[in-house]
């Protein structure tokens, strides 16, 4: 503009004239020369601005020729929206040098097709460009259908993975070729379309929510939420462009002045959600169509931008001083931040009005971090400048856990079919948690994860040994679920006596590795028995050491010759029980006795179910298990009068927990290891002479509820019938030991005839 004004005052319009086009762009490049910037393409000229924002020391040379290359490659191809194919790698580069990326990912931004779909090779690509760039390049090319078929995307996204976990530019290329094409996706097939916007809605937004590009994610859910529910889409885009913001500006500009009046540097801005993210708070309030049900603070948030990490807190304490906060609304970020780096106060206070508005509190550092995540952090191949100098910067460019841990299991998953559902399943949510054990290892696992989960992740051999878990210093199951900042001691067997993991283990793990640990484990079979420690006296001969016998199967399913068969440990079926098989992974049956809840839900989950039969004479290798709960009025020495019977009936103790006391009743459990099955019932009846005992069962059938022992008479051993079998059984009558009778009961009638009056006297009073 400044040179055409010049040249329109000119006095001569002849000299004006001699001024063509190309005159004027040599002009601009001898001046661009004298300043001494490197001349670029026009087509590159916006990137470059772009870029400069975040590297003005860039090298321009090198980004110009790359696209020359891209250029010159792309020539005469063309999109489905029929414009130049070149248009496609100059946006990707774009919307990466409005991120920060820095010149070598642009570099190979422009790159990323060239060997995919023209003739230039990745090893001209290294030649003229360098090994790195090659290496990102090659990091996103697909891989071909010719050679792959069905598997090509599958593979395609595991060849990613793996070269994200050692340059995580990878990745962040990938999902800004993804934004460009989802962007231009409506020149797609109908079929194309939902396809593309599936794999972009289970594999592509978690990725970008895991790497903390906010910015790609938020776009990329609100084309999805377009693509798939272009109704709803509608709906809520409606409801968005009816918002009058008559609450969030006001009391921005009321805490700005708060701030600036107790000398804190701040910026005040109100955050509109983006529609996916009203879409959700539309369906928590219960909002009709037209948003009927949503408040006005219901479409954004405050977000406070300081300069220091103490500010954040400064900035806490005079939100929460002058305003009133929300009990259980403050998490703290910033000291923790989350797995994907992101670092925030929330809090959310109450307005004199009534209304409650969300605030976030961070840094200007923090605030990069949290809208372009990784790229924020720059080359990861060499340390951030300043990272020395801030000692409270606590984000980590290091490889993430969640990125660890998925490129070890993915090397146990051949399959890609397997792969791929593994990897959407390990991708579904976007929570992680983090537990310490007892000797202060700190485990980064997903939300959900059980003890297991983390003894898997300590060891494959440590999860197979696991046989108990401590969550805060008590004793749980090893299916209980981890919570943030949870600290977990493992119980395990001794180095070779282990059993091996139970199928049942399958049903609680989360995590890709720990079940395909297990799986493999299962499918190897039993491991052999340990070999004698004792060794023979130097120069002896070796005695040939006789062949243990096979340990027998307790029992077998017909339908399925030759699987293996594991007694579930929800409701430890022992023989004569009526039991049935339900088929897990690997062709292994678990057997679960009739009725029992946890079957019922494998079952009507999908599982096959087959019959079992108990075998004559077997027994699994470490005995039967079984569980039982007594019921009793709490007393004085109750577990060790209770734990002596059992032991004197020559059985061991596994297990044992107690309930706290309700009303002076208390319930035990115990789970017993058992020889031989038929030693049940004496077990059953020795607990129940126990003074103040008045009911002993096996929980896991058709009802949770206790089973009360039939009333004997006065100074009679309690009687203790025999299975419940025709009528009463198809009416609901269970029997939940097997050797006991079947009404429910919570009381004590009909009590335990060894219970005296003096005895209860005594409890009572």
């Amino acid at each position: 503009m400044t040179i055409r004004s010049e040249l329109a005052g000119s006095p001569s319009k002849q000299q004006a004239s001699r001024f063509s086009r190309a005159a004027l762009g040599r002009a601009g490049r001898a001046a661009l020369l004298a300043t001494g910037r490197t001349p670029v393409p026009d087509a590159i000229e916006p990137i470059v601005q772009a870029h400069r924002v975040h590297h003005p020391q860039a090298d321009l040379a090198l980004l110009a020729r790359a696209y020359r290359v891209a250029e010159e490659s792309h020539r005469g191809q063309t999109r489905k929206s029929g414009e130049p194919y070149i248009t496609h790698p100059l946006a990707v580069t774009m919307i990466l040098a409005q991120l920060g990326a820095d010149t070598t990912t642009l570099v190979a931004s422009l790159l990323h097709d060239t060997v995919e779909d023209t003739e230039v090779t990745l090893d001209q690509v290294a030649e003229d460009f360098g090994p790195e760039v090659a290496y990102l390049v090659d990091g996103v090319t697909k891989l071909e259908k010719v050679d792959f078929g069905a598997a090509a995307e599958p593979e395609t996204f595991r060849k990613m993975l793996v070269a994200t976990g050692d340059d995580v530019r990878v990745m962040v290329i990938k999902l800004a070729d993804r934004l460009h094409n989802m962007r231009t996706i409506r020149h797609m097939k109908p079929a194309s379309q939902v396809r593309i916007a599936n794999v972009t809605r289970d594999v592509l937004i978690p990725l970008a929510e895991r790497l903390g590009i906010q910015v790609v994610k938020a776009e990329l859910e609100d084309i999805v939420f377009a693509t798939l529910h272009p109704e709803e889409y509608e709906r809520t885009g409606a409801v968005a462009g009816g918002w009058t913001d008559g609450v969030l500006a006001p009391f921005a500009a009321e805490l700005g002045r708060q701030l600036a009046e107790a000398g804190i540097s701040s910026a005040v801005t109100v955050r509109p959600r983006h529609l996916v993210s009203l879409h959700r708070v539309m369906i928590k309030r219960g909002a009709g169509p037209d948003g009927a049900g949503l408040r006005p603070a219901d479409f954004g948030r405050l977000l406070v931008v300081v300069e220091e990490n103490a500010d954040c807190y400064a900035v806490l304490g005079e939100l929460h001083t002058c305003w009133t906060p929300l009990p259980g609304e403050f998490k703290d970020f910033v000291a923790a931040p989350k797995f994907n780096l992101y670092q925030s106060l929330h809090t959310a206070v109450a307005l004199p009005g009534g209304e409650v508005v969300e605030v976030l509190v961070r840094t200007r550092r923090m605030h990069e971090v949290a809208e372009t995540g990784v790229v924020a952090l720059g080359d990861p191949r060499t340390d951030r400048q300043g990272a020395a100098e801030d000692p409270e910067d606590r984000t980590d460019p290091a490889r993430p856990g969640w990125l660890a841990r998925l490129l070890e299991w993915q090397q146990d998953t051949p399959d890609p079919d397997a792969f791929w559902s593994a990897l959407t399943a390990d991708l579904r949510d976007d929570r992680e948690i983090t537990a310490v054990t007892e000797d202060g290892t700190t485990l980064h696992l997903p939300a959900g994860a059980s003890c297991l989960d983390a003894a898997y992740l300590i060891g494959e051999e440590t999860g197979h040994r696991c046989i108990g878990a401590r969550i805060n210093g008590r004793l749980t199951a090893l299916s209980t679920e981890l919570r943030d900042g949870d600290v977990l001691g493992l119980l395990t067997a001794p180095v070779g006596e282990d059993s091996g993991p139970d199928p049942e283990w399958l049903e609680y793990v989360r995590t890709p590795a720990a079940r395909l640990a297990i799986e493999r484990r299962l499918a190897a079979g039993p491991l052999p028995a340990p070999a004698a420690e004792r060794l023979p006296a130097a120069g002896a001969p070796v005695p040939a050491a006789p062949p243990a016998p096979p340990a027998a199967a307790p029992a077998d399913a017909p339908e399925l010759p030759g699987a293996a068969v594991r007694l579930a440990r929800c409701c430890t079926p022992v023989p004569p029980d009526e039991v049935t098989g339900i088929v897990l992974r690997g062709e292994v049956v678990a057997v679960h006795r009739a009725g029992c809840p946890t079957g019922t839900r494998m079952l009507r989950g999908g599982r096959r179910s087959v019959a079992v039969r108990w075998l004559p004479g077997g027994a699994p290798q470490w005995g039967y298990r079984a569980t039982l709960h007594a019921e009793a009025l709490n007393r004085p020495r109750l577990l060790a009068d209770l734990t002596a019977a059992i032991s004197g009936e020559g059985v061991s103790i596994f297990s044992a927990d107690v309930e706290p006391p309700r009303q002076l009743r208390v319930r035990h459990s115990y789970t017993l290891e058992l020889a031989d099955a038929a030693a049940l019932p004496a077990v059953m009846r020795a607990m129940l002479r126990v003074s103040g005992v008045y009911d002993v069962y096996r929980p896991g059938g058709p009802e949770e509820v206790p089973v009360r022992a039939a009333a004997a008479p006065t100074g009679a051993e309690p009687a203790v019938p025999g299975p419940v079998t025709g009528a009463a059984g198809a009416a609901g009558k269970r029997d939940d030991s097997g050797t006991a009778g079947v009404r429910p009961s919570w009381g004590i009638h009909g009590g335990s005839a060894v219970l005296s009056e003096s005895t209860t006297r005594s409890i009572q009073g």
